[in-house]
């Protein structure tokens, strides 16, 4: 029953998170809060560390963990399937129909609409990312000390990385390069 479960789980997530692995986070959340037993909301951030610095596509990445740690191997296999299953659908779907679907107004129209909704699940996946990464929401609900609201390191991290993201002469860094200076940080600071 489980892997059936996660198979119909992570078949939502990839049937309804348009755009991308950062789109699938909301569902993992909301996965997250209907099963604690299954992955933690720190589950979720180390997901996203692994998950952005491994090869391979986020949500599948995700989706491969949780299914790992909530059934092994063949929890794994069920929840990676059902993640992919809906794209791979679609695919063969639309390319049966490609050169129609690319001249229709309704479906131009269509994905034209998408694009916020896309934005705004993107927006949501990472505003929980800060709230995990740099926010301090129970140590600021027992102090009510407005000091106490931010982790100070993850803040600095954060600025730190954000400021040489858009200084020109660091913009032609790989971006892994980005991603394992953060651990190394982290490994030290933490």
């Amino acid at each position: 029953m489980t892997y059936l479960l996660l198979f119909y789980e992570f078949f939502k997530t990839g049937l309804f998170a348009v755009g991308g692995g950062l789109a699938t986070l909301p569902f993992i959340y909301d996965m997250s809060a209907r099963y604690p037993e299954w992955l933690s909301i720190g589950d979720i951030s180390n997901m996203i560390a692994v998950s952005e610095s491994t090869p391979g596509p986020m949500g599948v990445n995700m989706a491969t963990y949780t299914g790992y740690t909530v059934g092994g191997v063949l929890g794994s296999l069920c929840a990676t399937i059902g993640v992919v299953l809906p794209s791979l659908i679609v695919i063969i779907i639309i390319a049966g129909f490609l050169q129609k679907f690319q001249e229709s107004r309704p479906v131009k129209h269509a994905f034209y609409g998408l694009r916020p909704a896309v934005a705004g699940l993107i927006a949501a996946a990472a505003f929980q990312v800060f709230k995990v990464a740099v926010l301090t929401l129970e140590k600021f609900s027992q102090t009510r000390n407005l000091t106490d609201l931010f982790d100070l390191r993850g803040l600095i991290i954060c600025a730190v990385t954000l400021i040489l993201l858009y200084l020109k002469p660091l913009k032609k860094i790989h971006p892994i390069v980005y991603i394992l200076c953060g651990a190394v940080v982290g490994i030290i600071v933490y």
